[in-house]
């Protein structure tokens, strides 16, 4: 698993959700569960594109 990869994403994802969801609790939570995302994202990547055979 791609360290880096999860990194990019869990920080990508948090300062999406920060600037873009504002109906979604205090900044705070939303850089939270962003990250969240972005984590279990990167992480289920690797098994998708296998599962697709790729």
């Amino acid at each position: 698993m791609d360290l880096t990869a999860i990194a990019w994403y869990a920080a990508i994802c948090g300062a999406l959700s920060a600037l873009l969801a504002p109906l979604f609790g205090g900044r705070t939570t939303r850089i939270i569960v962003g990250a969240a995302v972005g984590i279990i994202a990167a992480s289920l990547f690797p098994l998708a594109k296998t599962m697709m055979g790729y």
